[in-house]
């Protein structure tokens, strides 16, 4: 049997961290940027953690 292939749109949206936790990035931050404040998109540009229930999923998909 060949290797599974892992998802190629998580792959490039989501990272594994050292202790097993999946990390990505915000979203909302595109377009329509002039009503925003400037503390809310400055914290929009840091990487976040995937709730638990969500990274059983994404891991599914990733194979780790």
């Amino acid at each position: 049997m060949p290797k599974m292939k892992s998802h190629r749109g998580a792959r490039k949206r989501f990272k594994k961290t050292g202790t097993g936790k999946v990390k990505r990035m915000q979203a909302f931050t595109s377009h329509i940027l002039t009503k925003k404040t400037a503390k809310r998109k400055r914290n929009l540009r840091k990487a976040t953690l995937v709730f638990k229930g969500e990274a059983q999923k994404i891991a599914r998909l990733l194979q780790f």
